[in-house]
């Protein structure tokens, strides 16, 4: 892809950062791939910071989604520069899912005038879980026969046809401040009441249901010798299957305290249910790989323990397959990258899907 316009149109994405709640980058992001649409017959609209195109075609439109928030703080390409190295292409969101917008532009332009009629989204919030987008992607969603998620596939290539759900909950624990040496007897330790919630935690997850609970930030305490009056603990919570989620939530909102003298209150809840597979999904997926065997790609189909856009939009009963964007790894790490032969490839076949008159 050396010299080709996708290979500068990536550079260009990857060197505008846009971290989630940076508007200025994450507008800019999105105001280059408007670019891209309204060149190939798009109605484009700001939502916000959100970016919704509407192209005519055959009725019912498919939902093509993507977002152009990362993870990534400003300043990261500092560390972390944009680089080209044996076939890959390095950098900030490079991967999730900057190359993932190119492939969304490009399968446009390639399915040209015998495509679907399609609406494409854009969330400017996805990494935070989607919370001022979840509204307009319903409205988004209203009307179309299915979604396509140019999210980056699994490591192998393989396409999503189902995704675990979210939660995020804030264990905050109250107890009483005492000298820990003169006379701890007098206080109530939060830490110590904390310790006891995450070995209860630790039992909520089931391994066979594909639930998993996981406390990935403590805090608590001011210094050595002071009884601990404070705690808490941010948890990730996820879910395969959509009868789970409530009695997990219910399970994290039914907390007691273990020890006397301490008050516990639990914030947050789900923030995306999980896409599980349908036969509309298989059957999407079905297409794809008749598709990708004229692309020389044999593709497979997994579950992912990540959540999506694509989650929301499922929860409505519309066929979704995830997973269509570029191929790499890395995504949410230093060695984030793409490969860059994928991009070219995989908007051919997502631009075949959009010709389908079946899905």
């Amino acid at each position: 892809m050396t010299g080709d316009p996708l290979l500068g149109l990536l550079r260009e994405l990857v060197e505008l950062e846009s971290p989630t709640g940076h508007g200025e980058g994450i507008r800019a992001v999105a105001g280059r791939i408007a670019d891209e649409l309204e060149a190939a017959g798009g109605d484009v609209a700001f939502l916000g910071d959100h970016l919704r195109a509407d192209l005519p075609g055959e009725e019912p439109p498919l939902l093509l989604l993507g977002h152009t928030d990362t993870v990534w703080p400003l300043g990261t390409l500092e560390s972390m520069p944009f680089m080209v190295e044996s076939g890959c292409a390095y950098g900030p969101g490079a991967f999730d899912m900057k190359a993932g917008l190119i492939v969304i532009a490009a399968a446009v332009r390639e399915a040209g005038a015998r495509r679907r009629a399609l609406r494409v989204f854009l969330t400017a919030d996805e990494e935070a879980g989607s919370p001022s987008a979840k509204p307009l992607l319903e409205d988004a969603a209203e009307g179309v026969a299915a979604a396509l998620v140019a999210e980056p596939p699994t490591p192998k290539g393989s396409l999503k046809t189902a995704r675990k759900g979210l939660g995020r909950y804030e264990l905050v624990v109250h107890g009483h401040a005492a000298h820990a040496g003169a006379r701890p007897e007098h206080g109530a330790s939060a830490i110590e009441e904390l310790a006891h919630q995450i070995l209860i935690l630790k039992h909520l997850s089931n391994s066979q249901r594909g639930i998993t609970v996981n406390v990935g930030v403590v805090r608590g305490g001011t210094r050595e010798n002071v009884v601990a009056d404070l705690a808490e603990a941010h948890i990730d919570v996820r879910v395969s299957h959509a009868d789970d989620q409530p009695r997990v939530d219910e399970a994290m909102h039914s907390l007691e305290p273990v020890l006397e003298g301490i008050e516990i209150e639990v914030r947050g809840g789900t923030t995306r249910p999980p896409l599980e597979r349908s036969p509309g999904s298989a059957k999407l997926f079905a297409k794809a790989c008749e598709h990708g065997r004229g692309l020389g790609l044999e593709l497979a189909e997994a579950s992912s323990g990540g959540g999506s856009d694509g989650n929301l939009v499922g929860a409505l009963g519309i066929p979704v397959l995830d997973g269509l964007g570029a191929e790499g790894a890395g995504a949410h790490a230093w060695n984030e990258h793409v490969v860059l032969d994928s991009i070219p490839v995989r908007a051919r076949l997502l631009a075949a899907l959009l010709r389908e008159p079946g899905v």
